[in-house]
């Protein structure tokens, strides 16, 4: 009886994080670029009563054995990097990438990848994101410049009311073996570990990285639908979890008030 409460148990602690997990998705509904998180379970280890197979006495075999299970765990909380929809903004410094790739700033002199194409000038002129890291490779807009203009495939222009160009860049984004692999900073940055393998560095457009589509920004991927089902299912799986206790704990007490 008290495996049957801790299998519930177990059950209830990963609905609880399934239902974290779903809202910060919905959370994050309308942050730029933002990617969907989903939350992986397994079963834990089982009680084995009789292998399947054992011989019986007579010299039969028992076609299928007795296992009882212990519960259940999360194992993962996934990233999922599915491209999100476009909002068309006019703005010269909003760029989406069209599929695979990041933009990478530098903050606090370390590197970080986004997704998030929101950018803007500084004082001084260079392209920073909303927090006021730079983008790289850094590039200074000139004074007297009065359109700012990237092509599909990254190449950066400043150019004066004539159209004539100031100064120009090649951008180039970045993309990763294992995107899911990227540990979560917070303020839409990522940062690269064993698991998602090292930066590779392109041009839009090459080698399967995605191109950039100046005047629109990225939306999130999350599904507004499918998180409020996965929060109902979530919902009730803790509540068949809960009323698993609450028998359990019920055939306990019978069990506890049994008289000679």
């Amino acid at each position: 009886m008290l495996r049957g409460l801790w299998a519930a148990a177990s059950g209830m602690n990963s609905m609880q994080l399934n239902l974290d997990v779903i809202s910060n998705n919905l959370a994050n509904v309308n942050t730029v670029g933002y990617k969907r998180s989903r939350a992986d379970f397994e079963d834990l280890l089982y009680q084995t009563v009789r292998m399947a197979g054992t011989e019986n006495a007579d010299g039969t075999q028992v076609p299928t054995g007795m296992q009882i299970g212990m519960g259940s765990r999360p194992t993962a909380v996934q990233k999922i990097f599915t491209q999100g929809d476009y909002e068309s903004t006019g703005n010269d410094l909003d760029w989406a990438i069209e599929g695979r790739g990041f933009f990478k700033v530098i903050s606090n002199g370390e590197e970080f990848y986004t997704r998030s194409g929101a950018f803007k000038l500084d004082k001084d002129g260079y392209i920073v994101t909303s927090n006021g890291d730079r983008l790289q490779p850094e590039f200074s807009v000139p004074q007297g410049t009065s359109k700012i203009t990237i092509d599909s495939y990254g190449l950066l222009v400043a150019s004066d009311p004539a159209g004539n160009p100031l100064a120009s860049v090649q951008l180039t984004i970045y993309d990763f073996v294992n995107p899911a692999g990227l540990y979560s900073v917070g303020r839409n940055y990522y940062r690269p570990t064993q698991a998602s393998g090292d930066p590779i560095e392109g041009n839009p457009g090459t080698d399967n990285i995605g191109t950039i589509s100046q005047g629109f920004l990225e939306q999130s991927n999350v599904d507004v639908v499918k998180e409020m089902v996965d929060m109902i299912v979530t919902q009730r799986a803790y509540e068949l979890n809960s009323k698993t206790v609450q028998t359990a704990d019920a055939m306990l007490g019978l069990a506890n008030n049994l008289k000679r």
